[in-house]
């Protein structure tokens, strides 16, 4: 199962929060996680297996989405800052646009997330 994580800068810390406390989780299965660059960056720094991708406002957004949409991501936890904005909302917008299309689970916060994770 390949799931997706992204988290936008306000956020990275609380991602990586959430990823040592479900660690039992995403170490048991038979699970590959890929992210944006800089949320890469921050995971692999805490101890994580990642295939990083670009950084979103460079498309990694965007290639996230096309493995959305070509059936090879199976969920998307993507930590959204709700109070910044962001030059490449485009990108967001199209992601979660496509999450929804192909009926893949998306959580945009620690609480979906959370219900998603024990899910699988």
């Amino acid at each position: 199962m390949e799931i997706a994580i992204i988290a936008h800068d306000g956020k990275k810390a609380d991602m990586v929060q959430f990823l040592n406390e479900h660690s039992d989780i995403l170490n048991k299965k038979n699970i590959t996680l890929i992210s944006t660059g800089t949320t890469g960056e921050k995971v692999m720094k805490a101890g994580f297996k990642v295939d990083a991708l670009l950084s979103g406002p460079l498309g990694g957004d965007a290639q996230i989405a096309a493995r959305v949409a070509e059936g090879k991501c199976h969920m998307v936890l993507f930590f959204r800052d709700p109070l910044d904005k962001h030059p490449h909302e485009p990108d967001i917008l199209m992601l979660m646009r496509l999450c929804d299309v192909h009926n893949v689970p998306l959580a945009t916060n620690a609480a979906t997330a959370e219900l998603l994770i024990r899910a699988v």
